[in-house]
């Protein structure tokens, strides 16, 4: 489905709770969207599912939705449709895309694909801009076809949080397709994120998008601070 048409369903399309996603932790539920005879599936997580976190303001799904501006922002296409829903079953909250017939596959069970490089390239810039402090392996979908990265919902926080598997990229030289649309953002061009962050949490996005723009590589792992560089578990 075309995302024009997958954002009008997920939109103002009607919702059906299937039951929880298995191993979420924050209550994520498989839902079905139906509107005009067409139905398609989607992950809902409310607000008020969620559990509290000492770091994040609640309100993940809001950062779930952020992560999905974001991409389109810099052009990387690589989150799944998202948007907000304040008329969900179980109150407000983030309805994201369905991915269709995943694999078991992950993060570590596809790097060594050189096909798969750019696409991990462009994620590598996303998480830093977004400032991802939970990108696991088992958050990186493949279809069969492509991959889609999932969970986005501890990002954009004001203090430097950046926690990943993804470490390859490290001091590696920045892709020239990034460079123009992280520039439009340090620029101010942040399009709706200011919907669903702080004004701080924007300035910050777009402070770390001109960081990354003039250092023009992947930054390396702060092994020495007391914010460790990688997630647990890494799946």
């Amino acid at each position: 489905m075309r995302r024009e048409d997958q954002l009008e369903l997920l939109r103002h399309g009607a919702i059906n709770v299937e039951g929880r996603v298995a191993g979420s932790s924050n209550q994520a539920l498989l839902v079905t969207v139906t509107l005009d005879g067409v139905t398609g599936l989607a992950c809902y997580k409310a607000e008020a599912g969620e559990r509290p976190l000492w770091d994040f303001d609640d309100g993940l799904w809001r950062r779930e939705v952020a992560a999905w501006e974001l991409d389109q922002l810099l052009g990387t296409d690589l989150v799944p449709t998202t948007i907000a829903r304040e008329d969900a079953p179980f109150g407000v909250g983030s309805l994201q895309w369905w991915i269709d017939d995943a694999t078991d596959d992950h993060y570590f069970t596809l790097r060594e694909r050189e096909a798969l490089n750019d696409w991990f390239a462009d994620l590598c810039a996303l998480d830093v801009v977004a400032n991802n402090a939970d990108r696991k392996g088992g958050h990186i979908l493949f279809d069969g076809a492509r991959c889609w990265a999932i969970d986005n919902g501890l990002c954009f926080h004001e203090e430097e949080k950046l926690r990943t598997v993804i470490w390859e990229y490290a001091d590696v030289a920045l892709p020239e397709r990034l460079k123009e649309p992280l520039a439009r953002l340090a620029r101010g061009e942040d399009g709706d994120l200011g919907f669903y962050l702080s004004e701080d949490e924007v300035a910050m996005t777009r402070r770390r998008a001109q960081v990354l723009h003039e250092a023009a590589s992947f930054p390396v792992p702060n092994e020495g601070s007391d914010w460790p560089p990688y997630p647990w578990p890494l799946i």
